[in-house]
């Protein structure tokens, strides 16, 4: 086992900035100590990076994403080698991806479909999710069987009727179920059946582009689906965290229910925090690259939602990572707004773009820390092995130069998607070295990493409920 010592660098966490050196054995910090201070200076290493004039921050912790998933008749254009690899590149060093139940079958069956897909293929550390497609008494009771392996979160829908869509009475009894095992469920909120008979009614008019994919999933019904979601959780007594949150008058729902003192959470994305509908509404069929669900909102929104997170009524950034390539996968979609894949890249932009809003002044630092590592290392029970720099915490290490600026393009990004959302747009900051598990994998654009290093992580239960 090797050792390293990061030097000379601003070590920032969700509650600490301190000039220190931090000291690595093996795969975990041991100690941390004042820059210049006499036990720093005693330290010696295999390996000594030099931070000096640099952040040092926990490696960043993306609680949603979807590695090779399958949606409308394709899948999602990074594999678990590819997009944990990109990950890797943008500084985050854990991912918690989604495996999916299919309707008749259990949810043993699609977990061990999901590792069969991971295992091997990681370049970082992963853990699951878990689709509920098709809740019924089989699959309730095997909740409790999988939160003892470490997946003690399970995400229901109430969009997409006919696929994954749950009603309020499937949707109650599984929020029953996690009040009784202490499982998170995780909700797509948004009024499915009523999209459904907008959608229908959009194509019968001739408004087939994809700027429509947003009017029809219109904000209304993501805030009433938040609000419904948050009352039939209050009737089970259960918590509830409220996946991807792009609109304001949803975000008014679960500030409600906060103010009130329920265990409310939500996250939101980067793309409604710098994307909008006027990306939708680009011309020909650009706007398709811009189609995820939620949709994208008016601009006017990613006010209210930088206030949410500095408020902490949202409570983590996540990427929702499901690419489809432009050519081929979002062409589907050509004459059919309906018909194009719904998701974007993101899982290696996240800690960039969330910096860019501690530069704009939307955030602090400190703030940057707890909502891209140490809020979603603890929502989904994995703090403080994950999400801070600690004595006993993984080496899952970031040193970010906070003075670079970099352009992005799918030119030089290394997402399996033939497209940037943020093509051409110049932001402040950028990873220069990650550590993950003291193993340097990313050092000066370099990548060292390799599959396989990633390990599959069991989970503890939401450690914001003790």
């Amino acid at each position: 086992m090797s050792t390293v010592i990061v030097r000379n660098g601003l070590v920032i966490t969700a509650s600490d900035e301190l000039l220190a050196d931090v000291l690595v054995d093996g795969e975990q910090v041991v100690a941390l100590a004042a820059t210049g201070s006499a036990v720093a200076d005693s330290w010696h290493a295999d390996t000594v990076v030099d931070a000096a004039g640099m952040y040092v921050v926990p490696g960043g912790v993306d609680a949603h994403t979807h590695m090779e998933m399958p949606f409308g008749g394709t899948k999602a254009a990074d594999t678990f080698e590819t997009g944990t690899r990109a990950a890797a590149w943008g500084g985050t060093t854990t991912i918690v991806d989604f495996a999916i139940q299919q309707v008749g079958g259990g949810l043993r069956e699609g977990l061990d479909a999901w590792h069969a897909k991971a295992d091997g293929n990681c370049a970082i550390d992963y853990a699951f999710h878990m689709i509920m497609a098709d809740v019924n008494e089989g699959s309730l009771k095997e909740m409790e069987a999988l939160i003892g392996e470490g997946v003690t979160s399970f995400k229901l829908f109430m969009a997409y009727p006919g696929v994954f869509y749950s009603d309020d009475g499937k949707i109650l009894r599984a929020l029953q179920k996690g009040a009784e095992t202490g499982g998170l469920v995780m909700m797509h909120a948004e009024n499915g059946i009523a999209i459904d008979v907008l959608v229908e009614q959009a194509l019968a008019t001739g408004h087939t582009d994809p700027r429509y994919h947003g009017e029809v999933r219109h904000a209304l019904l993501e805030a009433e689906a938040t609000h419904r979601a948050i009352k039939l959780a209050q009737v089970a007594g259960a918590p509830i965290y409220i996946v991807h949150l792009s609109a304001a008058q949803a975000l008014a729902q679960v500030t409600a229910a906060r103010d009130e003192g329920y265990n409310a959470f939500a996250e939101t994305c980067p793309q409604y925090l710098f994307l909008s509908t006027d990306d939708l509404g680009k011309p020909g069929f650009e706007g398709a690259k811009y189609v995820c669900s939620t949709p994208l909102r008016p601009a006017e929104h990613q006010a209210a939602l930088w206030r949410g997170l500095r408020t902490d009524d949202l409570s983590v950034v996540s990427t929702d990572h499901c690419p489809f390539c432009f050519k081929g996968q979002k062409e589907m979609g050509i004459g059919d707004f309906s018909k194009i894949p719904n998701g974007l890249p993101g899982v290696e932009t996240r800690m960039d773009l969330l910096h860019q809003g501690v530069v704009e002044g939307h955030i602090s630092r400190k703030r940057w820390i707890e909502i891209a590592c140490a809020t979603p290392a603890r929502m989904f029970g994995l703090y403080p092995r994950k999400g801070t720099i600690a004595p006993g915490a993984d080496a899952d290490i970031v040193v970010y130069d906070p003075n670079a600026t970099q352009v992005h393009s799918a030119q030089t990004h290394h997402m399996a998607v033939d497209y940037s959302c943020y093509e051409g747009r110049e932001t402040t900051g950028k990873v220069r070295t990650v550590l993950s598990r003291g193993r340097v994998v990313v050092d000066a654009g370099e990548y060292l990493g390799s599959a396989g290093h990633g390990r599959f992580l069991k989970r503890d239960t939401c450690q914001y409920l003790r």
